[in-house]
């Protein structure tokens, strides 16, 4: 199988077994074979022409960075757009199912600034989410999921099966748009990276087979924008929310 073919069709059960049994060394060899190094460029943290910058963030992490910078909730994170309309009054209303790092007046990360020179640092780094710890890389399994946006560069994911031959179905290292591509990277900064990699696939499944297995249509009793998360339906504080009657 080459990188540019299609990983099996799994179902998200699967796919959540192929995650776990990911092989960071193997990670690591696929992402050395690409290179990285960040050039705090910032682009991966600021809006992209029309659209706000948009990052996955789970709802335990939401919490850390509550925690780390003192911030509430609807501070740190937003509704994530997809699947909320605009309504007359020009306010967003409808269901979603996760949460996106907040953004500023400019459609940037809200922990993203620049220095004197223009080069972008995280405020929040050592608290930063998953998604932000592995980028510009993603990992697809063949089923469910969908890596963010369409890759530059790919490499097959080869192990070896327990008869000892190689196993090509292990999935793919995806490599994203990013000035960084292409650098040389130590191998211990490519190991913590696949390390980081593995621990997003398998959280990111987690977190879709919890959605999948709690929903409820909500009934929002004046609530116009309800977010479902593992944890459950949510006000856009992050605050619970009761879904036909029952507390989340």
């Amino acid at each position: 199988m080459t990188a540019d073919d299609a990983p099996l069709d799994l179902d998200i059960e699967d796919e959540l077994e192929r995650a776990r049994d990911l092989e960071v060394d193997v990670l690591a060899d696929a992402i050395e074979s690409i290179g990285f190094e960040c050039t705090r460029c910032g682009a991966c943290c600021t809006r992209d022409g029309d659209d706000e910058h948009t990052a996955t963030v789970f709802p335990d992490e939401v919490r850390d960075l509550e925690g780390a910078t003192g911030d509430e909730w609807r501070d740190v994170a937003r509704p994530m757009p997809y699947g909320l309309h605009e309504t007359a009054d020009g306010d967003l209303a409808g269901e979603t199912f996760e949460w996106a790092l907040q953004t500023d007046s400019c459609g940037d990360c809200v922990y993203y600034e620049e220095d004197d020179t223009g080069t972008g640092a995280c405020v929040a780094h050592e608290d930063r989410p998953l998604i932000c710890r592995t980028y510009p890389f993603s990992v697809a399994l063949g089923g469910t999921s969908q890596p963010m946006g369409e890759p530059v560069d790919s490499v097959a994911l080869e192990t070896q099966s327990d008869a000892g031959e190689a196993d090509d179905e292990a999935g793919i290292l995806r490599a994203h748009e990013c000035e960084g591509l292409g650098r040389d990277i130590s191998r211990e900064d490519a190991t913590d990276l696949a390390r980081a990699l593995k621990e997003r696939a398998v959280r990111e499944l987690e977190e879709a087979i919890s959605v999948r297995d709690n929903y409820e249509p909500a009934t929002p009793g004046g609530e116009s924008v309800v977010v479902h998360d593992s944890e459950g339906a949510k006000r856009i504080d992050g605050t619970s929310l009761e879904v036909d009657g029952k507390s989340e």
